[in-house]
């Protein structure tokens, strides 16, 4: 990885959704976009209806998606996003929006997440950061593969890309405790866990999808203050304020923080290539595993593209869906 020319763009940390979509017509292009009721999710999916896609917003709570829908319906002159309900942390609910789901789609962004400040799980006993940040949006992809890959044959190719985070360089997956079941829980810990496997996911699909035109990458939007710090711990929180101070990172604006989703969504230079991890508008260089974060807060961990990880990921989230 260190010896490959990384892929970079016009577009940088100041970028914003809009710049990144200028001159970008995007009329017949289908997307989803996941926790599109607000904040990253919502910013994502206005730019891309401005730009004339067809826009569906997968939410939780379909109140607030249409109370979205409305917004960017006015903010983009009369283009409405269609809303459907999912529930990544259950099963049944991404069940349906598959089987719901009519005709190709070109474009699956999985932006939603949750942040926890103690153990939750699911039904089924899964820890739920991991269910609702991986598991979900792993079966919402399998499920889509065939509208995916009709979407790619359509166009000439179709793109998911999967939010991740800085988070990741926290912790790799751990497969002998996936669940926090043996050992103590840490929030922290957790979250990281579920965005290195939001990497992991990006670098399997692309390997098993590239004869079927599709291509996955994953994303760091920065840090940006939304929704999804309201349930931080004091320690989450002191933890964000003391990387803040140290430089690890700069609070950018939703619309910057949008951008890099977007960069990976149109952006030609990621059209064919896949199993990558952006930053700031561009590829992001690996970072030995044993290397502090404060140290390299735009790199990604080499734990985080490891083939074997991923693959290793793909099977064990195949299993336990089953």
């Amino acid at each position: 990885m260190a010896d490959r020319v990384l892929i970079t763009t016009p577009f940088s940390a100041s970028s914003t959704a809009d710049e990144v979509l200028r001159g970008v017509h995007l009329a017949g292009v289908r997307a989803v976009v996941t926790g599109a009721s607000s904040g990253l999710g919502a910013e994502t999916a206005r730019a891309l209806a401005a730009a004339g896609a067809e826009v569906t917003l997968a939410v939780r709570d379909v109140v607030a998606g249409a109370a979205t829908a409305d917004r960017i319906e006015k903010a983009t002159g009369g283009v409405r996003p269609q809303v459907g309900r999912l529930d990544l942390a259950d099963t049944d609910s991404v069940a349906h929006f598959v089987d719901t789901w009519r005709g190709p789609l070109h474009l699956l962004i999985n932006n939603a997440g949750v942040v926890t400040a103690g153990l939750e799980r699911t039904r089924e006993g899964w820890e739920l950061q991991f269910a609702t940040n991986h598991l979900g949006h792993f079966a919402l992809a399998t499920g889509l593969h065939g509208a995916l890959a009709r979407g790619a044959e359509e166009r000439g190719g179709a793109r998911i890309v999967s939010v991740s985070s800085t988070a990741h360089m926290r912790a790799r997956v751990d497969f002998a405790d996936l669940q926090f079941e043996r050992r103590p829980y840490d929030p922290q810990l957790a979250y990281a866990q579920s965005k290195t496997a939001n990497s992991l996911f990006a670098v399997e699909a692309s390997r098993r999808w590239a004869d079927d035109g599709i291509v996955a990458n994953a994303v760091n939007p920065g840090g940006v203050a939304t929704g999804l710090q309201r349930n931080f711990t004091p320690e989450q929180k002191a933890s964000l304020d003391a990387a803040e101070a140290a430089g690890v990172f700069t609070y950018k604006t939703v619309e910057q923080g949008a951008a890099t989703t977007l960069v990976a969504s149109v952006a030609p230079e990621f059209a064919r290539t896949g199993g990558h991890y952006l930053d700031d508008g561009r590829e992001a260089y690996s970072v030995p595993d044993g290397a502090e974060l404060a140290d390299h807060p735009h790199g990604v961990k080499e734990w985080a593209l490891d083939p074997d990880a991923a693959e290793r990921l793909w099977a064990v989230s195949t299993d336990l869906l089953q």
